[in-house]
């Protein structure tokens, strides 16, 4: 497991866990990137204009990648237009895309995703593009040069697990890049599954930050993450549709 490592746009982390630090006070963003052991935190950019920003990179660890977002972008060009002031800002060149018009369900838009990440990927970012699991999306967000695909496997938000795990591993065996499970995932198991099922990384925001005890969670989180991969790795056992298979010898324990 030590050389197991994540390697996004020719960076590498040990940690498979991304955390998202939209929803969290900043007294307790520290403590959970600690008890997560994350490498890598997303930051919206619009707590950088309100002026938050100097706090919120006072409480992160200096040894952890900054992705910021484009949260709030509704189409490609302010997509672009946030990503260039996140790298003016000094955040780097990781780039998380997300392009969103619809209010309700915060399902991104596929096609000005694949837009912005064309775009960006030409200015030299390192493209993390946002997406509903659709696999000719991903086709083309590899084309464009994204680094990874980022599925969502429900709603924003909604900590209702994978719901989208069938396209999800669609695109795992397809695509060959790495595929990081984005948005919905609830509990640490739902992050063990998508990590069994051979995705790159996960990452977790609400989950974390609703918790009664963050750091703790976190922790949690990490601990699943790990499992779930060295599960991925060593090659899950066989599943029997039907019948049964016995787990002991059926024969011979009557012989004298």
């Amino acid at each position: 497991m030590e050389n197991d490592k994540l390697i996004l746009g020719g960076h590498e982390f040990n940690s498979r866990f991304i955390l998202g630090s939209g929803k969290y006070s900043l007294d307790l963003i520290k403590a959970a990137v600690e008890n997560a052991g994350a490498e890598i935190i997303t930051l919206a950019l619009r707590r950088a204009v309100t002026g938050k920003v100097a706090n919120i990179l006072d409480y992160i660890p200096k040894n952890v990648t900054l992705l910021p977002n484009t949260s709030g972008a509704r189409n490609a060009d302010e997509a672009v237009r946030i990503a260039r002031l996140a790298r003016e800002a000094g955040c780097g060149d990781f780039i998380k895309i997300e392009v969103i018009r619809d209010s309700k369900y915060l399902l991104p838009d596929n096609y000005e995703t694949i837009k912005s990440t064309e775009a960006l990927a030409k200015e030299g970012f390192i493209v993390l593009p946002y997406m509903y699991p659709d696999l000719n999306v991903a086709r083309s967000l590899r084309d464009a040069g994204a680094a990874a695909i980022m599925p969502l496997g429900s709603p924003i938000g909604s900590n209702k697990g994978i719901a989208t795990k069938e396209f999800i591993k669609i695109i795992i065996n397809e695509i060959d890049l790495p595929v990081i499970v984005d948005a919905g995932i609830g509990r640490p198991s739902q992050a063990c599954e998508a990590m069994e099922m051979g995705a790159a990384a996960v990452m977790s925001n609400t989950a974390i930050a609703t918790a009664g005890d963050i750091p703790m969670m976190a922790n949690a989180f990490k601990k699943a993450i790990e499992a779930g991969r060295q599960a991925y790795l060593s090659g899950l056992g066989r599943v029997i549709e039907n019948g049964a298979s016995a787990s002991s010898p059926l024969t011979g324990f009557l012989e004298s």
